[in-house]
């Protein structure tokens, strides 16, 4: 189960915070390590409220957690927390509010709008708050305001533009400082730059790396540590604000998931590799390093290395990864292509224990970083606007071609795999490419477009409407169009699809929908459904689906 839990450095002590059926995955630490914030949702729905409890413990016969009085459930919409301040953010049909408690007190409205929108930074002085907001329409591309904590006032207010978004990653260190950090992509590419929200003015840093960055600051607020993405790794470096010198900092070859600096210098992050699994490791001042923390209990074995394909696509070079199991033969193999989700999203060199199950199993490995895809520029990521789900799946038939003609790839056995946004493609796939296809898993898919707009979660709407270009009722054609309902009858291969019962992002209705058109056509398929959301946190039940999955996959083949 994944749950929250408390880990004090100084004894080594660790304390299991949440414990609840269907896990907790949303948590974060107030400022002075006394409090822990985390998301109460029912079941894996994401509705629900916030909580907060000791970080030590409560004491005895006093109630563990407690919410924001006055703050009303929603879906999650952000949280930044000051030593005496708490901001945090809700989503529903009616729009995104935003709260603020002081000391504990009674949530204070100082943001509400129909439109989407969020928490995304609060000052270290905490009289400035940043908000991500989408009143100019476009969800995918937020715009940000800054507004007064003590009354909500508007302090700045910054848009770029059509197309153009901009995220707020954190307000300086320094107590009285109104530099924020800011996340924009004005030259097509995601960069950084530094507004001043109380002198409104702003400068962009020029960092010499190709890809794409984010960053966080260092404690004193000279410098910052620069998350750099390119060919799906990272790489981490310094970048001192007085002199512009980026000095690059010694870390293995993978992915990072998460980096911070510790109040002495120290450089903590989380990362892994194709073939190694997660760990957080340390860069201490004096230059060595080490692991800071691994999981307890059995250690997961070494994977499989990801090898990098770079594909002719009908937009452009598509970026793969892929791998062979060990003692495969030399010609071609089984393959199951697993599409990621997002679609704002991208698979990286990572570990991945679902990708070995597929490997062990005896199957070749690709994943497909298609045009919707991050970390390849601001262009690649949105030219699926307007034509969802059919604009992926050309690039996806650019690698399949690939594969198949260099050898990995048997072209009478390849499965097309994915969950979320990666379901919805396994789905549109096998209806409109039948013949690449001997078999899909689609989990927690987009199945049926249309019913699915009418029962998601309003943030979901919000990103539909921007990438369609409007909702079903102005755009009904286009919805159609791209829905794997309407290709239904075109599916062929035997099709295995998992549904969380109470998921708010591809709710059940529009599976059933989808698997009601299957029947009545007497297609080959099997359903499993689970008591979850969008996924489930239950470590035995995550094995389950794996295993269901590669079953499912190996009877489709024969094999």
């Amino acid at each position: 189960m994944w749950e929250v839990y408390a880990w004090d450095r100084f004894t080594d002590t660790h304390r299991q915070l949440t414990d609840r059926p269907n896990g907790t995955s949303h948590a974060t630490v107030s400022p002075d390590g006394e409090r822990v914030w985390w998301f109460d949702d029912t079941d894996g729905d994401e509705f629900g409220i916030w909580r907060s409890e000791s970080f030590a413990g409560p004491p005895a016969g006093a109630a563990a957690a407690h919410a924001v009085p006055g703050a009303r459930p929603g879906y999650p919409a952000g949280v930044e927390l000051g030593r005496s301040l708490a901001v945090v953010g809700a989503s529903t049909d009616d729009g995104t509010t935003i709260w603020i408690s002081r000391n504990g007190g009674t949530a204070e409205v100082v943001y509400q709008n129909e439109h989407d929108g969020g928490v995304g930074a609060l000052s270290r002085d905490e009289r400035l708050v940043a908000i991500s907001h989408s009143e100019h329409g476009d969800s995918r591309h937020p715009a940000l305001r800054v507004v007064s904590s003590v009354d909500g006032s508007t302090v700045a207010d910054r848009w770029d533009g059509p197309g153009k978004g901009l995220e707020a990653l954190a307000f300086s260190p320094v107590a009285g400082d109104p530099r924020l950090l800011v996340l924009h992509e004005r030259r097509g590419r995601e960069e950084l730059l530094i507004w001043d929200v109380e002198a409104d003015t702003e400068t962009e840093l020029s960092i010499d790396l190709p890809g794409e960055l984010v960053a966080d600051w260092y404690p004193d607020g000279s410098a910052l540590l620069v998350v750099h993405t390119f060919q799906a790794r990272n790489t981490l470096h310094r970048f001192d604000l007085s002199t512009g010198k980026l000095t690059t900092l010694d870390v293995p070859k993978g992915t990072i998931g998460s980096a911070a600096v510790r109040p002495d210098g120290t450089v903590e992050y989380s990362w892994s590799s194709g073939e190694r699994p997660p760990v957080v490791r340390a860069l201490y001042p004096d230059g060595t390093g080490g692991v800071v923390l691994a999981p307890p209990g059995a250690k997961a074995p070494p994977a499989y290395p990801l090898a990098d394909a770079f594909v002719p696509g009908p937009a452009g070079e598509v970026h793969a990864l892929h791998a062979r199991p060990d003692g495969a033969p030399g010609g071609p193999l089984p393959t199951v292509f697993l599409l990621h989700g997002g679609p704002h999203h991208a698979d990286e060199d990572r570990y991945s224990a679902y990708r070995a199950v597929w490997l062990d199993a005896g199957f070749a490995v690709v994943h497909v970083n298609y045009r919707g895809s991050t970390g390849y520029g601001s262009a690649w990521r949105d030219a699926i606007e307007g034509r969802p789900g059919l604009t992926e799946l050309a690039d996806t038939a650019a690698v399949h071609d690939w594969a198949v003609s260099t050898g990995l790839a048997d072209p009478r056995a390849c499965v097309v795999a994915g969950s979320s946004w990666g379901g919805y493609l396994t789905l549109l796939a096998l209806g409109t490419q039948p013949e690449r296809w001997a078999a899909g898993v689609a989990g927690v898919p987009v199945a049926d477009y249309l019913a699915a707009y009418a029962d998601e979660m309003e943030p979901l709407r919000a990103f539909d409407r921007a990438l369609f270009g409007g909702s079903p009722d102005e755009k009904p054609e286009l919805y159609r169009e791209c829905s794997p309902l309407t290709y239904v009858d075109r599916v062929r291969a035997p099709v295995l699809l998992l549904a969380g019962e109470n998921d708010p992002r591809c709710p059940i209705r529009q599976i059933e929908n989808y698997l009601d058109r299957l029947a009545e056509r007497g297609a080959r398929y099997e359903v499993y459904r689970y008591d979850a959301g969008h996924g489930s946190l239950v470590v035995a039940e995550t094995i389950t689906q794996a295993a269901v999955e590669v079953a499912f996959a190996r009877r489709a083949l024969g094999r």
